[in-house]
Protein backbone atom coordinates (compact mmCIF):
# COMPACT_ATOMS: atom_id res chain seq x y z
CA UNK A 1 0.00 0.00 0.00
CA UNK A 2 1.26 3.46 -0.83
CA UNK A 3 2.11 5.55 2.20
CA UNK A 4 -0.13 8.58 2.86
CA UNK A 5 2.77 10.88 1.99
CA UNK A 6 3.18 9.20 -1.39
CA UNK A 7 -0.41 9.69 -2.45
CA UNK A 8 -1.27 12.60 -4.62
CA UNK A 9 -3.43 15.27 -3.06
CA UNK A 10 -5.85 15.25 -5.95
CA UNK A 11 -6.39 11.53 -5.60
CA UNK A 12 -7.14 11.97 -1.92
CA UNK A 13 -9.54 14.79 -2.68
CA UNK A 14 -11.26 12.65 -5.33
CA UNK A 15 -11.64 9.84 -2.79
CA UNK A 16 -13.25 12.22 -0.32
CA UNK A 17 -15.54 13.69 -2.98
CA UNK A 18 -16.76 10.21 -4.00
CA UNK A 19 -17.31 9.20 -0.36
CA UNK A 20 -19.21 12.40 0.42
CA UNK A 21 -21.47 11.83 -2.60
CA UNK A 22 -22.10 8.23 -1.50
CA UNK A 23 -22.90 9.42 2.01
CA UNK A 24 -25.47 11.86 0.58
CA UNK A 25 -27.06 9.06 -1.48
CA UNK A 26 -27.30 6.85 1.60
CA UNK A 27 -29.02 9.65 3.51
CA UNK A 28 -31.54 10.05 0.72
CA UNK A 29 -32.32 6.30 0.65
CA UNK A 30 -32.64 6.15 4.43
CA UNK A 31 -35.12 9.03 4.38
CA UNK A 32 -37.15 7.19 1.72
CA UNK A 33 -37.15 3.93 3.71
CA UNK A 34 -38.16 5.75 6.91
CA UNK A 35 -40.92 7.58 5.05
CA UNK A 36 -42.23 4.25 3.77
CA UNK A 37 -42.11 2.90 7.33
CA UNK A 38 -44.03 5.90 8.61
CA UNK A 39 -46.66 5.49 5.87
CA UNK A 40 -47.02 1.78 6.55
CA UNK A 41 -47.53 2.35 10.28
CA UNK A 42 -49.88 5.29 9.69
CA UNK A 43 -51.91 3.23 7.22
CA UNK A 44 -52.33 0.46 9.79
CA UNK A 45 -53.07 2.61 12.81
CA UNK A 46 -54.88 5.53 11.18
CA UNK A 47 -54.27 8.62 13.30
CA UNK A 48 -57.36 10.19 14.80
CA UNK A 49 -58.94 13.00 12.78
CA UNK A 50 -57.63 16.49 13.30
CA UNK A 51 -59.58 19.19 15.08
CA UNK A 52 -62.02 17.07 17.08
CA UNK A 53 -60.36 17.42 20.47
CA UNK A 54 -59.77 21.16 20.13
CA UNK A 55 -62.78 22.30 18.09
CA UNK A 56 -63.98 24.71 20.80
CA UNK A 57 -60.53 26.03 21.62
CA UNK A 58 -59.79 27.16 18.06
CA UNK A 59 -60.87 30.43 16.52
CA UNK A 60 -63.61 29.82 13.93
CA UNK A 61 -61.42 30.79 10.95
CA UNK A 62 -58.76 28.28 12.05
CA UNK A 63 -61.34 25.54 12.58
CA UNK A 64 -62.57 26.02 9.03
CA UNK A 65 -59.15 25.05 7.72
CA UNK A 66 -59.07 21.61 9.37
CA UNK A 67 -58.93 18.97 6.61
CA UNK A 68 -61.82 16.50 6.51
CA UNK A 69 -60.94 12.95 7.62
CA UNK A 70 -61.55 11.66 4.09
CA UNK A 71 -58.95 14.11 2.73
CA UNK A 72 -56.40 12.84 5.24
CA UNK A 73 -57.28 9.22 4.51
CA UNK A 74 -56.55 9.85 0.84
CA UNK A 75 -52.98 10.74 1.79
CA UNK A 76 -52.49 7.28 3.26
CA UNK A 77 -54.26 5.42 0.47
CA UNK A 78 -51.38 4.01 -1.55
CA UNK A 79 -53.36 1.15 -3.01
CA UNK A 80 -51.23 -1.39 -1.16
CA UNK A 81 -51.26 0.00 2.37
CA UNK A 82 -51.96 -3.39 3.94
CA UNK A 83 -49.09 -4.90 1.98
CA UNK A 84 -46.76 -2.29 3.50
CA UNK A 85 -47.80 -3.32 7.01
CA UNK A 86 -46.60 -6.83 6.23
CA UNK A 87 -43.29 -5.35 5.12
CA UNK A 88 -42.49 -3.53 8.37
CA UNK A 89 -39.83 -6.05 9.41
CA UNK A 90 -38.35 -5.97 5.92
CA UNK A 91 -38.31 -2.16 5.88
CA UNK A 92 -36.75 -2.01 9.34
CA UNK A 93 -34.09 -4.50 8.28
CA UNK A 94 -33.37 -2.41 5.19
CA UNK A 95 -33.03 0.71 7.32
CA UNK A 96 -30.64 -1.12 9.67
CA UNK A 97 -28.62 -2.33 6.68
CA UNK A 98 -28.46 1.23 5.32
CA UNK A 99 -27.38 2.47 8.76
CA UNK A 100 -24.52 -0.04 8.85
CA UNK A 101 -23.46 0.93 5.34
CA UNK A 102 -23.69 4.62 6.25
CA UNK A 103 -21.36 4.04 9.23
CA UNK A 104 -18.90 2.30 6.93
CA UNK A 105 -18.92 5.13 4.41
CA UNK A 106 -18.59 7.69 7.21
CA UNK A 107 -15.59 5.80 8.59
CA UNK A 108 -14.02 5.58 5.10
CA UNK A 109 -14.58 9.31 4.62
CA UNK A 110 -12.91 9.98 7.96
CA UNK A 111 -9.95 7.81 6.97
CA UNK A 112 -9.67 9.58 3.59
CA UNK A 113 -9.76 12.92 5.37
CA UNK A 114 -7.02 11.76 7.76
CA UNK A 115 -4.85 10.64 4.81
CA UNK A 116 -5.32 14.03 3.14
CA UNK A 117 -4.48 15.90 6.34
CA UNK A 118 -1.44 13.69 6.90
CA UNK A 119 -0.26 14.34 3.37
CA UNK A 120 -0.69 18.08 3.68
CA UNK A 121 0.88 18.20 7.15
CA UNK A 122 3.86 16.08 6.11
CA UNK A 123 4.57 18.04 2.96
CA UNK A 124 3.15 21.59 3.23
CA UNK A 125 4.45 22.43 -0.24
CA UNK A 126 1.73 20.21 -1.65
CA UNK A 127 -0.85 22.63 -0.31
CA UNK A 128 -0.18 24.91 -3.25
CA UNK A 129 1.24 22.28 -5.58
CA UNK A 130 -2.02 20.29 -5.68
CA UNK A 131 -3.59 23.02 -7.79
CA UNK A 132 -1.11 22.21 -10.55
CA UNK A 133 -1.54 18.41 -10.32
CA UNK A 134 -3.79 16.81 -12.94
CA UNK A 135 -6.82 15.01 -11.61
CA UNK A 136 -5.93 11.34 -11.82
CA UNK A 137 -6.46 8.03 -10.10
CA UNK A 138 -3.07 6.53 -11.02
Amino acid sequence: MTSPVGQRVHDLRLDRRALRAEQARIGWWRRLVRARLDLAVASATRPTPLGEAVAFQLPLEVGLDVPRPSELDDVLATGAAHADVGRLDELRALDAQLARYERGVRDALGAATERLITRLATDPATTTAWMREPLSRG
